[in-house]
């Protein structure tokens, strides 16, 4: 089957890598592939990395995505767990980056906004709203793939979500900066008060 894009997401891991694809025809996902790349067997912490920049890059040349997403690492109490997860992403992406595929990052709260309505929803209630929405029998022995197809699927709701006509041109694209306060100035000059 012809796909108008394909999707990569990432939920990245230390231990494990959730990876996830998602086929988008005619404006609909379907599910291509879904699995984690188990990382524990390896001790030595830049083989890990190693193994994580082959898969990404052994999935790119499989699926050719249009575009990729990762989760952003939320911030928590141990510096050396976040650092360890912070390189596992920057590989990650420079894979994703290498083979010029377009890269976005999703903090959680708004992968799960996206998928459930409750940015405070636990990962057993978005993989029901996953099995729903994508219409997946089978649940995968881990979270962790569940997560990078609900980082692909936000990534798909990001892209195809209508744009409200009053903010046509001042809407902020997935993934870009926003132009700052110059730019804002320029374009409304009557909404400056003296």
């Amino acid at each position: 089957m012809k796909y108008d894009a394909v999707i990569l997401g990432i939920d990245p891991g230390t231990q494990l890598m959730g990876y996830a694809l998602l086929g988008i025809s005619k404006g609909k996902p379907s599910v291509l592939a879904m699995d984690v790349l188990k990382l524990t067997k390896e001790k030595d912490i830049y083989a890990r990395l190693e193994m994580i920049h082959t898969q990404i890059s052994t999935l790119i040349k499989t699926y050719k995505p249009s575009s990729f997403a990762i989760e952003a690492p939320f911030f928590g109490k141990n510096v050396q767990s976040m650092l360890k997860l912070g390189r596992a992403q920057g590989v990650a992406i420079a894979a994703a980056m290498q083979a010029r595929v377009p890269v976005t990052e999703y903090a959680p709260r708004k992968v799960k906004q996206s998928i459930t309505g409750n940015g405070n929803a636990d990962k057993d209630q978005v993989w029901k709203m996953l099995q729903t929405i994508l219409k997946i029998s089978e649940k995968p022995a881990h979270y962790d793939a569940t997560d990078a197809l609900s980082v692909a699927l936000c990534h798909h709701y990001q892209l195809s979500a209508p744009v409200p006509k009053s903010s046509t041109s001042s809407a902020k694209k997935p993934g870009k900066k926003s132009e700052g306060w110059g730019a804002f100035i320029t374009r409304n000059p009557s909404r400056v008060k003296g």
